[in-house]
């Protein structure tokens, strides 16, 4: 399954990766939305996208809106650590706007993976 990853946080983006890699997903990597978003243009068959939600450039509430109207079909899973008002706000909101799936960081590879199937 082609996965893509939008973090800004590289230590993050690279835990993820890995657990993904272990699985034998294909993953490409973004540390923001806009980034995220011209990878999606380029690469249309992307299966899943888990992204961050607090994030410079462009947020990924912003983000899971625009791949709405890109690909609705593609899934979604929201992380978030949270930021001034906790992360179960943006998550909360994140689902709203069409996330399939959220996840509060911090998380295990397990509850990532688990997280995943659960999107299958």
């Amino acid at each position: 399954m082609k996965i893509l990853v939008i973090d800004d946080d590289s230590a993050v983006r690279k835990f993820i990766t890995l657990n993904l890699k272990t699985e034998n997903h294909t993953v490409f990597e973004a540390e923001n939305g806009l980034e995220g978003l011209r990878i999606l243009q380029e690469e249309r068959d992307i299966a899943v996208i888990i992204t961050d939600l607090i994030m410079p450039e462009k947020e990924g509430i912003a983000t899971i809106i625009e791949v709405r109207k890109i690909n609705p079909s593609v899934k979604i899973m929201a992380i978030s650590g949270g930021g001034k008002v906790g992360p179960e706000n943006y998550l909360v909101l994140a689902d709203a706007l069409g996330a399939n799936a959220t996840l509060k960081k911090p998380f295990s590879g397990q509850e990532l993976l688990m997280s995943l199937k659960l999107l299958a």
